[in-house]
């Protein structure tokens, strides 16, 4: 039970010291570099790709099972209103699976795209600007294909990462706004 009470400050500790190992330059406010956006479309691509790699994973699985979204796909599919799914525990299960991945992804992302905004307006270094941009798209794509596959322990390293990006734009901006 510790290490649930003190794992993000060690993630958070981390990204601090990742930080200032890289170096936090004071903010200079400034419209993005043309690299910087383009880091932040590539990151916005890949994004997309996980996005629709778990729609589609939600809807091969509703379909393998026979589990419908809403009552009117239900209908369509030639079911009568009063019939009851026949989904199996595993169906449930799977599609929970595709559910619960789909929502963490999504109240993730909300915190990411709100601090890449702000981050790339305060002109970091290109190298930490990659360092975090990069990191959460690509642990998005690895905390899913863990999730997808039951595979725990590798899903708990990917959101590792995920927080540590966010934790580390996040700690950039305030010692850089410390730092004018």
């Amino acid at each position: 039970m510790w290490i649930i009470k003190i794992y993000p400050f060690a993630v958070l500790l981390l990204s601090v010291l990742l930080n200032f190992a890289f170096g936090i330059d004071p903010v200079q406010v400034a419209i993005s570099s043309k690299e910087i956006m383009g880091l932040i479309s590539f990151a916005a691509i890949l994004l997309v790709v996980n996005h629709s790699w778990i729609m589609t994973a939600t809807e091969i699985t509703r379909n393998r099972f026979k589990i419908f979204a809403s009552p009117e796909e239900r209908l369509s599919s030639g079911r009568e209103r009063s019939e009851r799914s026949e989904s199996s525990e595993e169906g449930v299960f799977e599609v929970e699976r595709c559910l619960n991945t789909h929502r963490n992804t999504t109240e993730n992302i909300v915190y990411y795209i709100f601090l890449v905004m702000v981050f790339s307006l305060s002109s970091p270094s290109q190298f930490t600007a990659w360092l975090w941009i990069l990191m959460f798209p690509i642990a998005r794509l690895g905390y899913t294909y863990s999730y997808f596959s039951g595979n725990d322990n590798v899903r708990g390293v990917f959101m590792s990462l995920t927080l540590m990006s966010i934790y580390g734009m996040t700690n950039y901006l305030v010692f850089s706004f410390l730092l004018r």
